[in-house]
């Protein structure tokens, strides 16, 4: 069954919300610019109280190692999510010094994006998303999915951008994701979910599996 990553939690109950509807992972955006951060106070709450049923994931743009590392041990995390310009060689240092699982973000416009995205091959997943310039995920533009279908990659594939308990099960369809990242389709207000929406997106999910 395709997995789902709730991202830009930034309460528990919000969180408790997304593991009841099944979730995956849950994405906390330590990005101090993201409209989505996560108090790490908050985060530490909500890894406290349901990582045995979750993984929890941290998302970072282009900030520094140490503070990647300290918030890893501090929350803690079971995943990072790069999400800025880290090259290959500082995915890995992360993951030696966090022992989490990676993930590579990267927004996708072109072949070119795409191909560029094989050269990390060492991360546990890669994230595609739409690239809109100046923005870091959580646009709500969603990304060619006939040119993802075409990756050819062994690393497990996370589809993003634009999802939407209207949209996902197309999007899966076509792309055949390891899992599905969804922000803005499933909120009230940015960084508030809707809870309602949160259990439709699930159940659009579920829904392909059992077609299949």
């Amino acid at each position: 069954m395709t997995r789902v990553k709730h991202c830009g939690i930034t309460s528990l109950d919000d969180a408790s919300a997304a593991v009841e509807a099944g979730a995956w992972a849950l994405g906390l955006n330590f990005w101090p610019r993201s409209a989505r951060s996560c108090d790490p106070g908050a985060a530490v709450g909500i890894a406290r109280a349901l990582r045995r049923r979750v993984e929890i994931c941290g998302i970072f743009v282009n900030q520094p190692i140490e503070e990647i590392a300290a918030l890893a041990e501090e929350v803690p995390l079971s995943m990072v999510q790069l999400h800025g310009d880290e090259g290959p060689s500082f995915c890995s240092e992360v993951a030696r010094r966090t022992g989490a699982r990676v993930l590579k973000a990267a927004g996708i416009a072109s072949r070119a994006d795409l191909q560029a995205l094989q050269a990390f091959r060492n991360v546990d997943f890669h994230l595609v998303d739409a690239r809109v310039p100046g923005l870091r995920g959580g646009t709500g533009q969603t990304v060619d999915w006939d040119l993802i279908a075409s990756r050819r990659s062994p690393v497990p594939l996370v589809l993003s951008g634009g999802l939407t308990p209207d949209n996902v099960a197309e999007a899966i369809t076509r792309v055949r994701p390891y899992a599905v990242d969804v922000a803005s389709g499933t909120e009230s207000a940015s960084g508030v979910k809707d809870h309602a929406l949160l259990r439709a997106f699930s159940e659009a999910v579920a829904a392909v599996e059992v077609a299949a």
